[in-house]
């Protein structure tokens, strides 16, 4: 792994706007992005699961079914967000899966959640690794876990923030004539809309357009960003560039795809069903708490996950991205999971699920700085939807099997041991792409132009 390039002054002034400028707009997306995703979770332990008759498994299949509609469009989306812009669209993706979102607000039985669940992922195919391979293309490799973890940020926020949030709109039973978990749905669904239309003209495709940078600014990022791309092409051949047949073909791609389904499991195992968990301890301890109760606590494990996140990139950028700053959590986080089976008290098993938490998080901002290390172009767009495409079927996986596993079993035990081993897999596997040298950053396009004048 090769060392950073000294930084100039024009070099920080451009990361740093782009860093207040265009990486808080786009958290703010995946902010309400995750959040109308997620809504559902905090729905049916306050009123849906009962107005409706879901049973677990049930719950876990119109939560998992989401991701099955993402899959169907989620390579083709990238593909149309690399040839038309990520301007028009992200903003496209956004209105349109805010209008789905809203449509949960007149849901009244299961089958019909079914459908708008498949019809969000649907709308929503393509958000996040589209976000993703936007805030890639603009800035050079050293920078990306940086500017990745910012962004990142706002998925354990949008759990901090949004379970008060929820708890506090489904207070508001009545509202409209409406049970108060529709409430919620009405109300946390409006901001994608505006959202998607003010993306419209607020994002910018391509830094040399930017004309909040100085000319300096962007003959830097364009040229920096050109030779690095011209660098990986010459290194990795037809890995660099390519289309969708040759995401297809990498086995590199295919084994982080691999290696960030066993994250995704444990994220999504968390987000659907901690707020269910949560409820359940009220029977398991005797004890009673409120709708807010259960949002708090439910928000209590992402808190340190996002201050966890900020510090554990920022190590990254600063030292160099190693194996261990992705395989080291999955390790933490698939030995503490199965833990949270043994606590005494509702306190313990919350603290618990806080460190597998901080693990999923620390890790994954880190890790989508590699795919983008060895490929770009239309490749680029394709591995990443691809690579992400498994973790939308990890997403399905884990919410339907953690669904049903409780059904059969009758407790969380199986559903969070698998958890477990899958996060184990992910650190074992991204242990053998190291000893493979497939992780390895590439040369700064200053780097290059160096190793060119020495040749």
């Amino acid at each position: 792994m090769v060392a950073d390039a000294p930084s100039t002054a024009v070099e920080r002034t451009a990361i740093k706007k782009i860093s207040v400028r265009l990486v808080p707009f786009v958290a703010l997306m995946f902010f309400v992005n995750y959040l109308d995703r997620t809504a559902v979770s905090f729905a049916e332990p306050n009123g849906m699961g009962e107005d409706l008759a879901l049973t677990a498994a049930q719950f876990g299949f119109a939560s998992g079914i989401f991701f099955l509609g993402y899959i169907v469009l989620e390579v083709p989306s990238n593909m149309a967000l690399h040839r038309y812009g990520a301007r028009r669209w992200l903003a496209r993706i956004m209105v349109t899966w805010g209008i789905v979102s809203l449509l949960f607000t007149w849901v009244n039985s299961s089958g019909e959640l079914y459908t708008l669940r498949f019809l969000l992922g649907v709308a929503e195919a393509g958000f996040f690794p589209g976000a993703i391979l936007f805030l890639s293309q603009w800035v050079p490799s050293r920078h990306r876990t940086k500017i990745l973890g910012l962004f990142y940020l706002a998925q354990p926020l949008t759990t901090v923030i949004g379970a008060p949030l929820a708890g506090w709109l489904i207070g508001h039973h009545g509202l409209f004539g409406l049970e108060g978990w529709r409430v919620m749905f009405l109300f946390v669904s409006l901001p994608a809309i505006l959202l998607g239309v003010v993306a419209w003209f607020y994002l910018i495709d391509k830094p040399a357009d930017a004309k909040w940078l100085t000319p300096a600014e962007r003959d830097w990022l364009t040229n920096e960003l050109a030779a690095e791309n011209a660098h990986k092409t010459g290194n990795e051949g037809k890995h660099a560039k390519g289309d969708l047949k040759t995401a297809l073909s990498s086995g590199r791609v295919w084994v982080l795809a691999l290696v960030y389904f066993g994250f995704v499991y444990g994220l999504y195992a968390l987000a659907f069903f901690l707020p269910t968990i949560i409820s359940g301890f009220q029977e398991q301890y005797d004890t009673t708490f409120s709708v807010m109760d259960k949002a708090w606590i439910t928000a209590i494990p992402y808190l340190p996950a996002a201050i966890v996140l900020f510090f554990w990139t920022r190590h990254a950028t600063r030292h160099g991205t190693r194996t261990w700053h992705v395989a080291g959590p999955a390790v933490v986080g698939g030995l503490s999971i199965p833990l949270a089976l043994y606590m005494g008290s509702p306190a313990a098993t919350v603290a618990v699920i806080t460190v597998t938490a901080c693990s999923i998080f620390a890790a994954l901002p880190v890790f989508w700085s590699v795919p983008s290390r060895f490929l770009t172009g239309a490749a680029a767009a394709a591995g990443i939807a691809l690579i992400n495409t498994m973790g939308n079927v990890a997403g399905f996986a884990s919410s339907y099997v953690t669904g049903w596993l409780k059904d059969w079993t009758g407790a969380y035990y199986a559903p969070l041991y698998l958890v477990g081993f899958f996060m184990l897999l992910s650190a074992v596997l991204m242990v053998w792409l190291s000893a493979r040298g497939h992780t390895a950053e590439p040369a700064s396009g200053a780097e290059h132009q160096q190793m060119e004048t020495v040749r």
